[in-house]
């Protein structure tokens, strides 16, 4: 028996969508169509933040609470209007990767079952070079995202010192994520030092709430200041990116005044986001109106590096960096010596 399909008019196009009745979020009924005609309702700021730059699409074939996977290059039979563009890793390999220009491309990911969209923080017209530079402000065990909303206006402090303007959104759960324009005149790897070096400059003023450690065992109960997601490859919910969480959070760009007075980020949701553009308008719309450079922060960089301070660790599935330490826990380095 043939599986029941619909038909959405996504901007100039007719998509077919399959078991438009099938549930994703359990816990709220939410279904497949609903997301699809929720990414419609978003499409315009949803495609500002995360189209036309390579994006890896997180697919759940049945429910958020089941199996997933990630698609990075287009399946074999993805529609013309769903673009591709070559992209290298951190390993020197190269292949294509997902380009979302349009809403019909949006709805054909939900078609394949993506709930979460993960953009790279570059264009597709470059992608070595980063137009965004991304802290994700990370709540340990026994913080939370009040203590990340503590951290986020110190760190809004040093970008300006350093010439950048931050940006916030919720990352749809616990934490927060910074982004600030930059002109793509810098590869990643130099993002990634820019990044290090506005979290230890953050670090240094708030060394009770906020930690650049890589191992948890020495983070303790502050908020980390991821500095690995500044690298090639590595990204996380784009703006208006729904999450496979149980209340259907949004990954949601919000005002500084907004952070101030208290905001919560479970309020957005799948079924409160088109409400709230509908009403604000999108925060993020003159994002990349001036953006910044990473000079200042390079020269930052190269101060902590001349003062002793070193490269700090990559992910474990990085080749290893020049200058990069050892990728050993400190207490099991401590019983090897």
């Amino acid at each position: 028996m043939a599986s029941e399909r619909i038909t959405l008019t996504a901007g100039d196009r007719e998509v077919s969508l399959s078991s438009p009745n099938r549930v994703i979020w359990p816990d709220l009924g939410i279904t497949k169509r609903e997301l699809a005609e929720y990414a419609i309702a978003v499409a315009a700021p949803f495609l500002a933040a995360n189209g036309h730059r390579p994006v890896s699409l997180e697919r759940f074939p049945d429910t958020v609470d089941g199996e997933k996977f990630f698609s990075k290059n287009p399946p074999r039979g993805a529609p013309d209007y769903v673009h591709e563009v070559m992209c290298t890793y951190n390993s020197g390999r190269r292949h294509p990767q997902v380009v979302l220009d349009e809403v019909a491309a949006i709805v054909w990911a939900i078609q394949m079952n993506t709930v979460v969209f993960h953009p790279w923080a570059s264009l597709a017209a470059d992608t070595d070079n980063p137009v965004e530079l991304r802290i994700d402000l990370d709540p340990q065990p026994g913080t939370d995202f009040a203590d990340a909303a503590a951290v986020a206006p110190a760190l809004r402090d040093v970008l300006r010192e350093a010439g950048l303007e931050a940006w916030l959104k919720t990352s749809g759960n616990r934490g927060i994520h910074v982004f600030c324009p930059i002109e793509p005149t810098h590869e990643f790897l130099d993002v990634r030092h820019a990044v290090i070096a506005a979290g230890r400059e953050l670090e240094r003023r708030m060394p009770d709430k906020v930690t650049t450690a890589w191992w948890k065992e020495e983070r303790g109960e502050r908020i980390f200041v991821d500095f690995n997601q500044a690298n090639r490859d590595r990204t996380m919910a784009g703006a208006y990116s729904p999450r496979s969480l149980p209340g259907a959070t949004v990954a949601t760009p919000i005002t500084w005044d907004e952070l101030a007075a208290g905001v919560d980020p479970t309020a957005f949701t799948v079924r409160t986001v088109p409400e709230r553009l509908a009403d604000i308008g999108d925060p993020w719309a003159q994002l990349q109106a001036d953006p910044g450079r990473i000079d200042t922060l390079l020269e930052w960089w190269q101060r902590d590096l001349d003062a002793g301070l070193g490269e700090l660790p990559f992910p474990p599935e990085f080749p290893k960096m020049p200058g990069e330490p050892p990728r050993v826990q400190p207490s099991r380095a401590k019983k090897t010596e």
